[in-house]
């Protein structure tokens, strides 16, 4: 199997499973499995794919780092792309199917609801992140800059796990497990990162103590 074939494999298989949800949906609706309030369970559900496939976009880097196979970046885009995709659709089923674009209602949800007000600026600071994942708006944007604006996943994150715990009345083990992943995500970040400027000074003072180059 050569390079470009197994490529397009792994492409495939990533995209049936970032499709599975949406198909299993559909499985769902055609069987009656949607449980007795249709809509609600949608909606949820849609945000709890958003939530995961954000967690599995930040879990990429320590997993090639760990498994040494930085192939699996690659991925990474695609990846956080679909989570954008699932949080949009989870917004759309809010205000189309369960508001039924109720303006007055959905502005006075987002004022007075802090779950409902978190989950639109999470949201929203998720748009720039996809609009400046193509390559083209990528290419015309300085390193690091793009950079520092992707960086705002990290906050997306924990503001999606706030929002689950919130809109969570009773048993909240569910939204406490997805906070103690990204905590963890986030900590090994904190943990590079901390390693890293550990060995700038180093690494520099090393080559202070080299002999300077005869001219």
């Amino acid at each position: 199997m050569t390079r470009k074939t197994r490529d397009r494999l792994i492409s495939a298989l990533i995209w049936l499973l970032c499709v599975a949800p949406l198909l299993l949906f559909v499985w769902q609706g055609l069987t009656g499995g949607l449980t007795a309030n249709p809509i609600e369970y949608v909606l949820r559900e849609l945000g709890l794919w958003g939530l995961r496939f954000l967690c599995i976009t930040l879990a990429i880097s320590p997993l090639a780092k760990l498994l040494k196979m930085p192939a699996l970046l690659r991925y990474r885009r695609r990846i956080g792309l679909w989570a954008f995709a699932y949080v949009a659709l989870h917004l759309i089923m809010y205000v189309a199917v369960d508001q039924q674009f109720g303006w007055s209602f959905i502005v006075a949800d987002i004022v007075k609801r802090p779950y409902i007000t978190i989950g639109m600026a999470a949201f929203v600071l998720l748009v720039p992140l996809a609009i400046t994942s193509a390559n083209r708006i990528r290419r015309k944007m300085r390193v690091r800059a793009w950079r520092r604006l992707h960086q705002l996943v990290y906050l997306i994150a924990i503001m999606g796990v706030v929002h689950y715990f919130l809109l969570v009345k009773a048993d909240t083990r569910s939204p406490l497990i997805y906070g103690g992943i990204v905590a963890a995500l986030l900590g090994w970040r904190a943990v590079m990162r901390l390693r890293a400027g550990r060995a700038r000074p180093a690494s520099a003072a090393s080559q202070l103590d080299q002999p300077a180059p005869s001219l």
